[in-house]
């Protein structure tokens, strides 16, 4: 996907733009924050969210995004303003390393050649939204090259107490002269963001729903606050350099640096009735994060064979603080600190190695049949040293250092056939693996469960994640202007890392390897363009399960799975529809219409409603439909004006469900008795967007 297409799809960011028109992306606003997104993609999550089971990898000029400590995206550090294009490859590709079990999302900024000239953009909308970016790119005499740009954005949020801010600023400059290409990038940011959460929408008693808190307000907020504050600073160096008419060498080195520092004020833990004024706490949390690597590769297009092979070293370092101070809950729900100072509550100082060595040839064994087999093979190590609070004497007690070795040999191939008429099938059968995460490591004793991500304790050894990957499809222009997509996919994972359960009463639990988990469906697309109208369509179906039999600890319940039991937070079925029709004189107007059907809540994927329950309660989020509105006119040739309406239909749904508790009443008052409740994320109501482009 070209910048063109992002520009004229006016999605709010990225992420909503994915979730609009790919086949099988889906985004679950658990946080409620435009840039917290939890993405997902054929059930394989990209998120912010730390201790989410992250699941695709995310690249950025070459870069991986992931962070080191827990994997998770910090989607308010990519710079959408200056990005190039965009590529989402799935499947179990071992060409792009650890950690891509479900596909990979490669993101390439623009540079002084491909965004020469000068581009700013102001825009207002509902919520006190507010945005401006501005870019230049410029070609300089014997093959210099330079870009610079930034973005500020500012809003009041949709949701109570969600304010959020972020200002980021990417510059380039590099040369091109002869068979040599190189370049350098800076990337700085910061941002403060303020998620505030699932919400309570109905409370459960022998089985009957009563409305509750959401049921007045999808603004309101459970507690707060829920507060994110990021900061990166990060600098690439690409290379390449042409050694004969069909072999290209290419390099890349990179460091990272990122901080990320949370308040959270929630329910107490352990809630005292005659101690009123200590109903609540503040969790803080501080994490700083160094990354530095080198990629090579060397590519030559040799008679009927096109081969790369390639080696490289990613490091990192992370240290990770989590604080907790008692507090009690205001009358808006907010937590106000008590006269007790925070404690440390946990903490890890943690590092990784990875090594990879890769080799990839595509073979053509005859016209229009093509061979390609990649072969990678990695080594990583992991270390880490915990600081935990003994359960007995209530102390902080420092754990042995940790070190694990991970190794791994991971296979792929593909065909494809040209069959004429502009028809071609292909298919691919892929491996890769996934390393477990510091956070992960640091949770995996039954012997010393955690509440997760309250807790860190010393732990025996994960097995790594092996997911294997089978996929065709077609490829297919029936008609000038037209092109058809269709793919049918699977991807097993064995030993899966998931959250289990100490036993079937237990609160506490530990991440343990699950032996067996699932995700097939099938996606389709269509694109074409008929004369001034281009429309597109999607639709994808997913069944995402388990596949052994297991207790597993989902929310505030033990849920027992068996194989065939799906995953939660997932839809089956979704459809995208869109269209842009150029009317002329400049003035072009869009929509898109998203379907997306029912999913299920998390710790009722069993059916039950407690543990030691028999009955059987579905609990299911309904199925929803949105449409969005957008225009562009091109005034002049340098000016254009955009508009845009999200949720047109002002429709009230929800993208996501879990069982838990509450411990407030359906006005928000805080009760102290805990009641079964479905916790849902709202989505956002109708808004509005006016902007302004400048180009020339």
């Amino acid at each position: 996907m070209r910048r063109n297409a992002l520009d004229q799809a006016q999605g709010d960011n990225m992420t909503d733009f994915l979730a609009r028109r790919l086949p099988g992306m889906q985004v679950n606003d658990i946080q409620g924050s435009p840039f917290q997104a939890d993405l997902t993609y054929r059930g394989y999550r990209a998120s912010g969210l730390l201790g989410a089971s992250q699941g695709l990898s995310v690249y950025l000029d070459g870069v991986r995004i992931n962070e080191p400590f827990g994997d998770v995206i910090n989607w308010d550090m990519v710079p959408e303003f200056a990005l190039q294009s965009l590529t989402v490859l799935p499947g179990a590709n071992p060409s792009f390393g650890l950690n891509t079990l479900g596909g990979a999302i490669v993101l390439e900024t623009v540079d002084g050649r491909s965004a020469e000239g000068q581009r700013a953009e102001l825009g207002f909308g509902s919520h006190g939204r507010k945005r401006a970016e501005v870019g230049l790119g410029q070609r300089h005499a014997d093959g210099w090259h330079s870009y610079v740009g930034g973005t500020v954005f500012d809003e009041n949020g949709w949701r109570d107490h969600s304010p959020g801010k972020q200002a980021l600023v990417l510059a380039r400059i590099g040369r091109s002269q002869g068979g040599t290409d190189w370049s350098v990038g800076v990337l700085g940011g910061r941002a403060t963001l303020v998620g505030n959460g699932l919400l309570p929408s109905v409370t459960i008693d022998d089985g009957e729903a009563t409305p509750d808190l959401y049921a007045g307000s999808r603004s309101a907020v459970f507690s707060h606050p829920d507060r994110t504050k990021n900061r990166l600073a990060q600098a690439t160096f690409n290379f390449s350099q042409q050694l004969a008419a069909s072999s290209r060498l290419q390099a890349l080195v990179y460091a990272r640096n990122s901080r990320r520092d949370t308040v959270n004020g929630d329910g107490a833990e352990d809630f005292d009735p005659t101690e009123p004024d200590e109903n609540a706490s503040l969790n803080t949390t501080a994490t700083r994060q160094s990354a530095w690597g080198a990629a090579l590769s060397l590519a030559q297009r040799s008679g009927a064979h096109q081969w790369q092979v390639g080696a490289t070293v990613d490091a990192s370092r992370v240290r990770y603080r989590q604080l907790e101070q008692e507090g009690s809950f205001d009358a808006t729900r907010g937590v106000l600190a008590g006269d007790e100072g925070a404690e440390l509550s946990a903490s890890v100082t943690g590092k990784s190695l990875h090594l990879g060595l890769y080799a990839t040839d595509t073979w053509q064994l005859a016209a229009g049949t093509h061979l390609t087999g990649t072969l990678r093979g990695n080594r990583s190590r992991v270390s880490n040293t915990l600081t935990s609070v003994d359960d007995d004497t209530g102390d902080l007690e420092l754990k042995p250092k940790e070190s694990f070795t991970y190794t791994s040999l991971n296979p792929a191939i593909g065909l494809t056939q040209q069959v004429g008429g502009g028809l071609a099938l292909f298919a691919n059968l892929a491996r890769n693996t996934r390393v477990p995460t510091v956070i992960e490591l640091g949770c995996a004793d039954p012997d010393e469960p955690c509440r997760l991500p309250a807790g860190l304790q010393s732990d025996p050894y994960l097995k790594q994640v092996r997911a294997t990957s089978l996929e065709a499809g077609l490829r297919w222009r029936p008609a000038p202007g037209q092109r058809l997509e269709l793919a049918v996919f699977r991807t097993d994972n064995r030993d899966d890392i998931v959250f289990g359960s100490v036993s079937a009463t237990s609160q506490l639990g530990y991440f343990q390897n699950f032996k067996r988990t699932r995700h097939q469906g099938l996606d389709a697309s269509w694109q074409a363009q008929f004369g001034p109208v281009a429309v597109s369509a999607a639709y994808s179906h997913l069944q995402a399960t388990y596949q052994a039999d297991g207790t597993l600890r989902m929310g505030e319940r033990n849920v027992t799975v068996t194989p065939g039991t799906h995953m939660a937070g997932l839809p089956r079925h979704s459809g995208k529809l869109g269209a842009d029709w150029a009317l002329g004189r400049g003035l072009s107007v869009g929509a898109d219409v998203q379907i997306v059907s029912s999913r299920g809540v998390q710790g009722n994927e069993d059916g039950r409603l407690e543990d030691d329950e028999p009955d059987i309660h579905r609990l299911s989020i309904p199925g929803h439909g949105l449409l969005h509105l957008r225009l562009q006119w091109q005034a002049t040739p340098a000016l254009s004006v955009v508009a845009r309406v999200q949720n047109a239909l002002d429709r009230r749904y929800e993208t996501y469900g879990a069982l838990a508790e509450t411990v407030f009443d359906a006005q928000g008052n805080f009760t102290g008795n805990e009641e079964e409740a479905v916790f849902v994320a709202p989505g956002a109501p109708r808004s509005l967007w006016l902007g302004l482009r400048l180009k020339f």
